[in-house]
């Protein structure tokens, strides 16, 4: 695939009615996005899909509340004809084969991180969405966040310089709630844990900033948890040019949540106040050389609807999703090498993207 080609991502041919949507996987974050997008008046809501049946009644009193069918197939929500799009919060081992099987239904497709745990999965499913000019959302709702918006505007204009390397944390202990087999926490379904948790938003924020990298190196442990896949995870990527950047990710330390770009010219630092599920704000500190040092306090704001109503301008064919697919899989490459590091325990190459 010509990854160039972002026809998939690119506006969509239609009005600018609300978008019709169904939700598959009511766990944490379905439930999260579900009530986003019954806020939105850029869609309507009308479906939730979800196989566990303790679950289902659980839903009851939300599917009264936010007027959505509860339905016990994915299957048969996918292919529900007056269904526009499709907001897949599944583990991430169905997602390739979700995303394909929407596509072939002619349904737009919005997907929870990471997009696919392997490169050629991602590719198979970028590739199922642009042949159909059909867009591919996916959930790094970091990118909305207003201080890393003015972050990438500040790179963009040359305020920091040469940006020489990117130091990033995302860390919390909010696992700790789960139940020990839920699948967040098992090998099989989210290998590499801190990873595929709050790590690969990182990753998406440096490929967003610095491109492609062209190898890592990662380790992964288990010291605070006894959690299977892990709960300590750092991480080096290796951009073209010498840029790097080193990503901390834990699940077992209170939330913590740090980007820092280091330029030529000065370096920029934003701290969130809060866990991203619930902002309350960010502190951001600015040295520039040859300036006194500067902080600014952001306010909070809803990057988890921004995201979901940017992919619903898409759909309505008033504007480009902002995420294009060489980002998309350029990600995933690079979570690919990271689990192959953790593996290894050596330097990985990310595979080209072809």
């Amino acid at each position: 695939m010509d990854v160039a080609s972002d026809q998939g991502n690119g506006p969509a041919n239609r009005s600018s009615g609300p978008v019709c949507v169904g939700v598959v996987g009511y766990g944490w974050w379905g439930r999260v996005i579900s009530r986003q997008l019954a806020a939105s008046e850029r869609f309507e809501l009308r479906a939730v899909a979800e196989s566990d049946a303790d679950v289902r009644i659980t839903m009851a009193e939300d599917a009264q509340v936010l007027r959505f069918e509860v339905m016990d197939s994915a299957d048969a929500l996918i292919a529900r004809p007056d269904l526009e799009a499709v907001i897949l919060c599944t583990p991430h081992l169905f997602h390739s084969e979700q995303i394909v099987q929407a596509a072939q239904a002619g349904k737009h497709v919005f997907c929870e991180k990471p997009l696919c745990l392997t490169l050629a999965d991602a590719q198979r499913a970028v590739t199922e969405c642009s042949r159909r000019q059909l867009v591919l959302g996916i959930g790094h709702e970091r990118r909305f966040e207003p201080a890393l918006v003015d972050l990438r505007k500040d790179i963009a204009g040359g305020r920091i310089g040469t940006v020489l390397q990117i130091e990033a944390n995302f860390s919390q202990d909010k696992f700790f709630a789960l139940p020990p087999d839920n699948w967040r926490l098992t090998k099989r379904f989210a290998p590499v844990g801190p990873l595929t948790a709050t790590g690969i938003h990182l990753v998406d924020l440096a490929v967003a900033i610095l491109g492609c990298p062209e190898a890592v190196w990662a380790r992964l442990a288990t010291r605070g948890s006894a959690f299977e896949n892990g709960d300590t995870l750092g991480v080096m990527m290796a951009f073209p040019g010498g840029a790097n950047a080193m990503i901390s990710a834990i699940l077992a330390t209170p939330f913590e949540g740090r980007f820092a770009v280091y330029g030529s010219e000065g370096w920029i630092e934003i701290r969130d106040r809060t866990h991203p599920e619930q902002p309350t704000g960010w502190d951001v500190t600015r040295a520039l050389r040859g300036e006194p040092r500067q902080t600014k306090f952001w306010e909070p704001h809803p990057a988890v609807l921004d995201n979901l109503e940017a992919f619903a301008k898409a759909v309505q064919g008033l504007e480009a999703y902002p995420v294009s697919s060489a980002e998309l899989l350029a990600n995933v490459a690079s979570l690919e090498a990271i689990m192959k590091s953790v593996d290894s325990g050596g330097l990985e190459p990310v595979m080209p993207l072809t």
